[in-house]
């Protein structure tokens, strides 16, 4: 039975590595949707991701579009959260089966930055005119996040006029990867 203080630590690293792992997360689904980089948000994400990434690319290069070195330091913090967590439980647990955990939660952690993404999407082309298109900064990144989604199901689904069912059935797709991921 965790004490108060044992919870209120669990918390906060919980929460604190969360909102940098998820920062991180955001910065390497951006460069790989190839999302505009000079959206201020963007700028903002890279500003505070920025410093440890830095140092991490002297020794990882990155792959093509894929940065390694982002890989590396989101693997490295969730285990790092995961362990600290689990010492404040009291439990005593192998470091491979940590690391399994770890990239089990990144993955669902990546799966709900898509699906939160897609109905941002939705709930933004019912509030505002011009859907994307318009001066938001929020909704051009999600439009930029969503395309690789979005783009192939718009083509493969006949035109229905002025509803679109991509981001319906997208959605019912990522639930069902997230239903998978859970599970292993």
């Amino acid at each position: 039975m965790q004490g108060p203080f044992d919870q209120i630590l669990d918390f906060l690293i919980s929460t604190l590595f969360g909102i940098y792992i998820t920062l991180l997360l955001l910065r390497l689904i951006f460069g790989l949707v190839r999302a505009d980089f000079f959206n201020p948000i963007s700028q903002t994400i890279v500003q505070l991701t920025n410093p440890p990434l830095l140092l991490l690319r002297r020794a990882i290069p990155p792959l093509g579009r894929l940065d390694l070195a982002a890989v590396v330091l989101i693997l490295l913090l969730k285990f790092i959260e995961l362990w600290l967590r689990l010492m404040i439980l009291g439990v005593d647990i192998a470091p491979g089966l940590v690391l399994i955990a770890s990239i089990r939660e990144i993955l669902v952690t990546v799966v709900w930055i898509l699906i939160i993404s897609l109905v941002i999407e939705v709930v933004m082309s019912w509030l505002q005119a011009g859907g994307a298109s318009g001066g938001n900064p929020v909704a051009r990144l999600v439009s930029d996040v969503n395309r690789p989604i979005l783009g192939p199901l718009r083509r493969a689904l006949p035109s229905t006029g002025a509803i679109d069912f991509s981001p319906m059935l997208a959605l019912i797709g990522l639930y069902v990867v997230l239903i998978i991921v859970r599970s292993l």
